[in-house]
């Protein structure tokens, strides 16, 4: 029996949409890397972008499980004395919310060429509209895959 390779014809990307209203950050971010991967198809090639394109809207109402909102994102501009920080709070209520978003799902991926192509298929919206109707997407609902994956309380 011979090990199965995808080719660039065998692939079949579908478009998905997820509403991160209310669930967790790590618990998205986790399913979106992995079907961005292509993780849960039988065909997947570790090698070959053969995952799906994703939209997540309400990026901006993300929830966080114990004191995540007041911890700290760091980076360095490159000049002497630049390290910068920002808390996740700070970037939810500020102009790009959706960045929390992204940088949780990239930080889940590998740190190679092919994880940036497949950053490029994740599509993150901070409110409830999207440009994307067109694709005519199929919706996911990450809060019933598990209870664990909602959060009430603040």
């Amino acid at each position: 029996m011979k090990t199965f390779s995808a080719k660039p014809a065998d692939i079949e990307k579908k478009w998905i949409l997820i509403d991160a209203e209310g669930v967790v950050l790590g618990r998205l971010a986790s399913i979106v890397a992995m079907r961005l991967r292509g993780k849960h198809k039988p065909s997947f090639t570790p090698h070959m972008d053969c995952g799906d394109n994703i939209i997540i809207i309400n990026a901006e109402k993300i929830q966080m499980t114990g004191k995540k909102r007041e911890e700290r994102f760091y980076w360095h501009t490159g000049h002497p004395g630049g390290i910068k920080s920002r808390t996740k709070q700070e970037i939810l209520e500020g102009a790009y919310p959706e960045r929390v978003v992204q940088k949780a799902v990239q930080r889940m991926l590998p740190g190679n060429r092919l994880s940036r192509k497949l950053m490029t298929n994740l599509r993150v919206y901070a409110g409830n509209e999207h440009p994307h109707e067109a694709q005519a997407p199929e919706v996911i609902d990450v809060k019933v895959l598990n209870s664990k994956n909602t959060r009430t309380a603040k």
